[in-house]
């Protein structure tokens, strides 16, 4: 894979278990992992301190509003010791990638400030999931709920979370090996699936 990012580029890499991360000089380098970790989709449960979240309305969620904006703040570190991976080149053809309908933003919002939320790509019944982040406690764990409930309700069949890490072990990330990612997402990017909001049931945990 080529060092240099393009709509194209990533398109073939995605559809070959392949993405890009940067490192703090904005070079670009590519990834397969072995193991992989994914989520499953058919086994995630809220929290009992999520769902008590969820029935108060904290939030409200919307997809795809902010998309850019979701992504910088991605890109902040989160600590002083952590590295940054999402460079100004990435942002910017992402961001093409999500205006050809590739790449999707679930944002949660407080009095219509956009709050918490999480990107990723989307290519045919594949999610890849790229970061998230979280301004107010909480609103990245409720976008990242009705993330899963967008990719359930809409049969969506493999949620990509990259590498294992405390992060999404909590919403029960598994990993499995290259061999086996590769051969679900060959069968999972053939389906046709949409990334909408329209039929989620909110009281439905």
């Amino acid at each position: 894979m080529e060092n240099k990012l393009t709509v194209s580029h990533l398109l073939s890499a995605y559809s070959q278990g392949i993405f890009p991360m940067s490192d703090d000089k904005g070079r670009i380098s590519w990834y397969c992992p072995d193991p992989r970790a994914i989520i499953p989709l058919d086994t995630y449960k809220p929290s009992k301190s999520l769902r008590s979240t969820l029935n108060k309305c904290v939030f409200e969620i919307r997809i795809n509003e902010q998309f850019e904006e979701v992504m910088r703040s991605c890109s902040k570190p989160r600590t002083d010791l952590d590295g940054v991976w999402i460079s100004e080149e990435m942002i910017t053809v992402y961001c093409e990638l999500h205006k050809l309908g590739f790449a999707h933003s679930v944002e949660a919002y407080q009095d219509d400030k956009l709050v918490g939320g999480l990107y990723g790509v989307c290519l045919g019944g594949v999610f890849y999931g790229e970061s998230m982040f979280s301004a107010v406690s909480n609103s990245s764990k409720v976008a990242f709920h009705y993330l899963i409930q967008i990719l359930v309700t809409n049969e969506f069949e493999l949620l990509d979370s990259q590498f294992i890490n405390e992060n999404v072990l909590r919403y029960g990330a598994i990993e499995i090996r290259k061999e086996v990612f590769l051969k679900r997402l060959s069968k999972s990017i053939k389906k046709t699936c949409h990334f909408t909001l329209n039929k989620i049931d909110k009281n439905s945990y």
